[in-house]
């Protein structure tokens, strides 16, 4: 193989396919709690749901899956889906979401370059709601190297962006 060659810089990753164990209860999390759009049915075992139209940016199916208790998580497998969120704010409004849901949340880190909450969906897929800061305000080692590190999330600071307007 070539080891000078390099993904093109405009490369995205489309979409992610979950394996879940009820339909109605994964589309009840991802359409009802965190807004996507169900875009397409695929038979009476898949569901393609989407944010603004797209064809789909996360597939839920239970081909080889319905019923089935979560994988283990101390095995090989997806660690977490992360949803792109285009500002600060819809990750404030996410959270407030999710906090008048009672919805529980894993983790929620300041990373850096992005701010970041965890939480897992009905069946233990892991998925991270984040916002990227603009790409001027990321540090950078002397080297070139991106800094980036796991802090706590100052959920208050987030919160306060549902207040500017």
């Amino acid at each position: 193989m070539d080891s000078e060659y390099t993904i093109p810089s405009k490369t995205r990753i489309g979409h992610v396919h979950l394996k879940v164990a009820d339909l109605e209860r994964s589309l009840d999390f991802y359409c009802n709690l965190l807004g996507f759009e169900v875009t397409t049915m695929y038979g009476s075992q898949a569901e393609f749901i989407s944010a603004g139209g797209y064809h789909h940016h996360i597939g839920l199916n239970t081909w080889h899956s319905r019923g089935l208790p979560p994988a283990p998580t101390n095995s090989v497998g997806l660690f977490h889906t992360a949803i792109l969120y285009p500002t600060r704010k819809d990750l404030a409004e996410i959270l407030a979401r999710l906090r008048k849901a009672e919805y529980p949340l894993t983790g929620a880190s300041d990373h850096g370059v992005s701010e970041a909450l965890y939480l897992g969906d009905p069946d233990g897929n892991g998925v991270e709601l984040y916002w990227d800061r603009p790409k001027n305000l990321w540090i950078y080692e002397p080297d070139g190297s991106l800094v980036m590190f796991t802090k706590p999330l100052n959920m208050a600071s987030l919160l306060q962006e549902l207040e500017s307007d």
